[in-house]
């Protein structure tokens, strides 16, 4: 089942997450189907490959670099299938650390990025399609703050806005 939830999420997040893009107010930098070049690079250097421009990153990398670097360690894996996809979405966003930090202030957690005891206590009480609604408000607050401390942001907040709301709608008919 973990494998279908990992390939229902990366199906919602590539549909967001087209192609090459560098646009200048993305602190990201160059970015191709949410992979950025820094990640890129880091992951071609672990598996022992040259590297090589974001431009040129291929289907089989995406998926594997999204499985190993984003799905696992946001623990996607463990959540209901609502939840998955929000958690693996939200972890390509904002980074595993900020996904498990929007999870932990859904659940009442003390939000640290950090996946210990009273994460997972409070997890096992709240891995409901509920929780996946409140971090998709969370999200979109966020989004309002972001703009709201850097103006240079503005650009980008109906994208961020259409997705999170695209989001809701998605995992909306899942049980």
């Amino acid at each position: 089942m973990s494998l279908d939830k990992f390939e229902e999420a990366l199906r919602f997040t590539l549909k967001w997450e087209g192609g090459y893009v560098n646009h200048p107010a993305d602190p990201g930098g160059a970015t191709n189907r949410g992979i950025t070049q820094f990640v890129y690079d880091a992951w071609r250097n672990q598996e022992g490959l040259v590297p090589r421009s974001v431009w040129f990153i291929s289907d089989d990398e995406v998926r594997e670099i999204y499985r190993l670097k984003y799905w696992g360690p946001s623990k996607a894996a463990i959540m209901v299938l609502p939840l998955a996809v929000v958690q693996f979405d939200t972890a390509v966003n904002f980074g595993v650390q900020g996904a498990i930090m929007f999870l932990q202030e859904a659940i009442n957690a003390p939000p640290d990025g950090i996946w210990g005891p009273i994460t997972e206590g409070q997890f096992q009480k709240n891995n409901t399609k509920a929780t996946a609604l409140k971090i998709c408000d969370g999200r979109i607050e966020y989004r309002y703050q972001r703009v709201k401390q850097n103006g240079s942001q503005r650009v980008f907040l109906q994208g961020w806005l259409n997705r999170d709301n695209d989001l809701k709608a998605f995992i909306g008919g899942m049980d």
